[in-house]
């Protein structure tokens, strides 16, 4: 428990320490620092100019992580990513140089605007943790992440991410707009800094992270809590506007992040609150509506929204 308190402190610190750079984002700097502590990668997917790469770089700083961000684009090469061999010929023999994939926490922005077969080798990175270089193989040493972007207004010219990959994603996170106040303090404390560039202060070092994410998998999951998660997945596959339905890779993220979550707001157990508040982020990007409804206001996350309203929470239980 005391170990769990202490990992709950500095993940509020992280967050108070973000927000100093991203204003008026908390439940979404939350549910993506929920993420992390859970292992996981997050897609931002939003309008351009709300803060996704302030995000990520302000998250690398805080926890201590290195950072590399790649900018995605129709010539990125999977070498870009993962590095390749060159020949020294001091040495007379190829030498493997890393590329920005060997980091704490990767960018990579506008992935959807790079060719699928780069977009796989990321894909190898993010599930196996290890990168694959003419047949030899490379791990990507721990804590290792990635915060990816995408706008959702421009496709021409991108490459819509394959069901397969958005399925590794934990979450996808909106930020949205601001109101008039929280813009207006963007402005005010750009006056005030009297620069562009805004560095924060490390609050968890690379090892501190590694021990908050190994407390995160002490957390408490009543076998009710994770048949609900179960159950949200399960009904998502069921539901009359979804062509394909969460995979129980997302009843998994459910419980996962919902762990991160918990940890995040002080407990050291899953309640269904946690649950219900990273179901939308954590389920509406794996399902496929169907075709005929495409042009309709329904989507992932109305479906998502209908499911946790039909399928019944657990009843809370009285703890020792």
């Amino acid at each position: 428990m005391t170990d769990l308190m202490a990992a709950s402190r500095k993940a509020r610190a992280v967050l108070d320490e973000i927000e100093r750079a991203v204003v008026g984002k908390r439940d979404a700097l939350t549910l993506v620092l929920a993420a992390i502590l859970a292992g996981g990668h997050v897609l931002l997917e939003d309008f351009p100019g709300l803060g996704k790469t302030l995000a990520a770089r302000s998250f690398a700083q805080t926890l201590g992580l290195e950072f590399r961000r790649a900018q995605f684009t129709p010539d990125l090469l999977p070498a870009d990513l993962t590095g390749s061999f060159i020949y020294d010929q001091g040495e007379a023999r190829f030498e493997f140089r890393p590329g920005p994939l060997f980091t704490g926490l990767l960018l990579a922005d506008e992935i959807n605007r790079t060719p699928p077969k780069t977009q796989a080798a990321l894909l190898e990175a993010m599930q196996e943790r290890q990168v694959t270089v003419e047949g030899e193989t490379f791990v990507l040493d721990p804590p290792f992440h990635v915060i990816a972007t995408a706008n959702p207004v421009e496709y021409e010219g991108t490459y819509p991410l394959p069901e397969a990959q958005l399925d590794r994603f934990l979450l996808r996170v909106g930020f949205g707009y601001p109101d008039s106040e929280e813009e207006w303090e963007v402005l005010r404390r750009r006056l005030e800094r009297q620069q562009e560039e805004q560095t924060l202060a490390q609050v968890v070092s690379r090892e501190e992270l590694l021990g908050i994410q190994a407390a995160v998998e002490s957390v408490t999951v009543d076998p009710d809590i994770g048949r609900y998660c179960v159950a949200l997945a399960a009904a998502t596959r069921k539901h009359q506007h979804t062509l394909v339905g969460s995979s129980p890779r997302g009843g998994l993220a459910l419980m996962l992040v919902a762990r991160g979550y918990a940890v995040i707001d002080g407990r050291d157990f899953v309640v269904p609150e946690d649950v219900k508040a990273v179901a939308v982020p954590a389920l509406a990007h794996r399902l496929t509506i169907r075709p005929e409804l495409w042009m309709t206001d329904i989507s992932g996350r109305s479906v998502v929204e209908t499911v946790l309203g039909q399928v019944p929470a657990p009843t809370a239980r009285d703890r020792v």
